[in-house]
């Protein structure tokens, strides 16, 4: 089953049936997260993304810089809630839902605010997979622009490398090396924000709960660094992998059941807009910048 898929049968549970377990699935979900997160690590390659980094890394920079300034402008402007504002903000600039879902535990985002910013993302990371390739061929577009240009706005890896795939397999070269950049932003995002959130807290003097520091993250390091440097167990990566995205599949259907009637209504519609705005503002940017030649692959 696929992480959309898993994510809307989680939601029709939890908007058609009283769930029976809450907390326990919250706690579970909580931990399966952290764990498949972890896993995730193991294809990670840091050869691949080091030598894509030579071209890709500034221009990853300054594209997340981009969408996670204007996210939050119109995070704003929408009156959308901080917490989901800045997980659709993050899930826009980096890579989706796993953004989404190492970056939720850090804020302490409830499962309604999980829920409703991975299912924006998802929405638009499908329609970006369906109308991508077309549009490049539209457009004109090498494989090597469409390849930049599909790694800096689409939002999903798996997206983005089935968008390269379709255009040619230059296009997929480059679409994938970008993004696999892109999404290595991942770590010092997530600490980058629990950092943040312990300044706020120590400067405001008051007492609270602790940050949840993400030491999660850096064992997803650690496992790209296994992967990459330790080939003696190159057969069990691909495995552990696998398991991250399963593990990552099942967390998003316990993360949808705890979406309620109530906690739809109370969210409305304002941050699926802010997400297709910001998507929009990113994809029409990258491609103008691209198309003016100012950015480009060797």
């Amino acid at each position: 089953m696929s992480p959309p898929v898993a994510l809307i049968l989680g939601v029709a549970f939890g908007l058609f049936v009283t769930h029976p377990y809450a907390a326990a699935s919250r706690r579970a979900a909580r931990i399966l997260l952290q764990a498949s997160v972890v896993a995730l690590g193991f294809a990670m390659n840091f050869g691949d993304v080091l030598r894509a980094g030579s071209s890709g890394f500034l221009y990853t920079l300054l594209g997340i810089a981009f969408a996670l300034g204007v996210g939050t402008i119109l995070g704003r402007i929408l009156s959308v809630p901080g917490k989901t504002s800045y997980l659709i903000s993050v899930g826009t600039a980096i890579c989706g839902g796993s953004a989404i879902a190492a970056t939720g535990p850090v804020i302490r985002a409830s499962d309604e605010e999980m829920s409703v910013s991975i299912g924006t993302v998802f929405l638009l990371n499908a329609l970006g997979l369906l109308f991508f390739p077309p549009l490049g061929h539209v457009l004109g577009l090498t494989e090597s622009q469409f390849g930049l240009w599909a790694a800096l706005a689409i939002h999903d890896t798996s997206s983005v490398v089935g968008a390269g795939a379709k255009f040619g397999a230059v296009a997929l070269t480059v679409a994938t090396s970008v993004k696999l950049v892109r999404a290595l932003w991942i770590v010092p995002l997530t600490l980058g924000t629990a950092s943040v959130l312990a300044w706020r807290a120590k400067r405001a003097q008051r007492p609270g709960p602790a940050i949840p520091w993400p030491w999660f993250i850096l064992f997803f390091l650690a496992a790209a660094v296994l992967r990459t440097y330790v080939p003696a167990f190159s057969p069990i990566y691909p495995w552990l992998s696998h398991a991250g995205r399963i593990g990552l599949t099942v967390t998003l259907f316990l993360i949808g059941t705890g979406m309620s009637r109530a906690s739809l209504k109370q969210v409305g519609i304002r941050p699926l807009v802010q997400g297709t705005l910001l998507w929009i503002l990113v994809a029409v940017g990258s491609l103008l910048v691209i198309r003016a030649g100012w950015v480009s692959v060797a």
